[in-house]
């Protein structure tokens, strides 16, 4: 398995038009944690960036989980980057 890196920004008020897609947005991110695909994902302070590390196959299965998700959907994310990622420690 190979490690990619996400980054990406969200829309002007966040914060409010996330919340109708929250716990669809949280449900399937456990879901992806637990399954050992998602190492950790999660808004920079005051939530105008995403940063995001999976564990993939290739970096279009990343894409396409992120293209997936809600946040991605419904333009809360309006600007998603993924790379791959070389762990030094």
């Amino acid at each position: 398995m190979a490690r990619f890196v996400l980054w990406g920004t969200y829309c002007d008020d966040a914060l409010d038009k996330r919340a109708p897609f929250r716990e669809e947005h949280l449900s399937r991110l456990q879901a992806l944690k637990q399954s050992g695909i998602l190492i950790t994902l999660g808004p920079t302070e005051g939530s105008t960036h995403v940063f995001g590390i999976f564990e993939e196959e290739d970096i279009k299965t990343v894409r396409e989980l992120v293209e997936a998700d809600v946040y991605w959907r419904e333009g809360i994310w309006t600007a998603v980057d993924v790379y791959p990622w070389i762990q030094a420690f």
